[in-house]
């Protein structure tokens, strides 16, 4: 099968397309056949120790096999996932996924759409729910509201019922706007005395803008980031949390049932062929990017 795999020393210009043996399943898990896989920003970072490996860990598909105790899950399933990151990833042709992370695919979008929500989808979730706490009557300020997790992050704050204040530069200011923030701030401006306190600032920028957010916290408001972790400054003063996303199937079909309703819709900065793996990944670094990066496999 055709596959993109990062070989040693690692960086863009150590990635290839490469012909590979399909992977075979083992108990609890399944073969799908990828039509697209989402990549992100430090990705080439994470598989060091294991190199040569599979590049990208969200992916959309079809299930061609399946092996043991799967669940309700059958061959013909149309399934989206993120994989685990300590394993070979699924910019490739087939990837072999522990069943038990694989969510129906959403209905309402396209193949790349459904590859590009997994990641991002599950880090605005986990940052506003899960580490955040939000409830629909709390104010929230998103870092990056624009970005690949902020502009789901701002969709989801706004389901939820919260007043959302989105972070973005004056080029995106519309599009925080169209996305569901109230108001929309200039990063590079003064928080203080622009907004009233939030109970929740959800990071996804670091820098200082980042660093400067903690002081329109309410008193027992909650800093959640993943862009950085907090400096020991902020740590010692405000309830501050650092996360990295977990695969989580159960907070994906609630997030495709949102994209069925017309809720919560990724947005898609451009589309790649497997064979143009490194100009997805430049794409990636680049700046001025509106949403995720695709790398297309096969057209479904």
């Amino acid at each position: 099968m055709r596959s993109v795999r990062l070989h040693p020393p690692g960086g863009i210009d150590a990635l290839t397309a490469d012909e590979i043996e399909v992977p075979q399943p083992g108990p609890g898990e399944a073969l799908v056949r990828v039509h697209a896989a989402a990549i992100t920003r430090d990705e080439l970072d994470w598989p060091t120790d294991r190199l040569p490996a599979i590049v990208s860990y969200e992916l959309s598909g079809v299930v061609e096999e399946v092996v043991g105790d799967v669940g309700d899950l059958a061959i013909g399933d149309d399934v989206f996932a993120l994989t685990p990151f300590d394993r070979d990833g699924v910019a490739a042709e087939h990837a072999v996924v522990p069943a038990a992370l694989l969510a129906p695919k959403p209905r309402g979008l396209s193949a790349v759409e459904s590859a590009a929500l997994p990641l991002a989808g599950l880090t605005a979730w986990q940052g506003l729910f899960v580490h955040g706490e939000l409830q629909g009557n709390q104010r929230v300020l998103i870092l990056g509201a624009t970005g690949g997790v902020g502009h789901l992050a701002t969709q989801l704050a706004k389901w939820r019922g919260a007043h959302v204040i989105g972070a973005a530069s004056s080029g995106a200011a519309e599009f925080a706007r169209e996305l569901g923030a109230e108001q929309v701030l200039d990063p590079t401006a003064p928080f203080v005395g622009s907004i009233e306190p939030v109970d929740l600032v959800f990071d996804t920028m670091g820098g200082d803008a980042f660093a400067r957010s903690a002081d329109v916290l309410r008193e027992g408001g909650r800093l959640v980031a993943v862009a950085e972790e907090p400096p020991q400054e902020i740590a010692e003063r405000v309830h501050a949390t650092y996360f990295v996303v977990e695969p989580d199937r159960e907070q994906l079909v609630e997030l495709a049932r949102l994209a069925n309703d017309g809720i919560l819709r990724p947005a898609i900065d451009s589309v790649f062929p497997l064979e143009d793996a490194r100009a997805a990944f430049d794409r990636v670094i680049s700046t001025g990017k509106r949403g995720k990066v695709v790398i297309e496999v096969d057209h479904a």
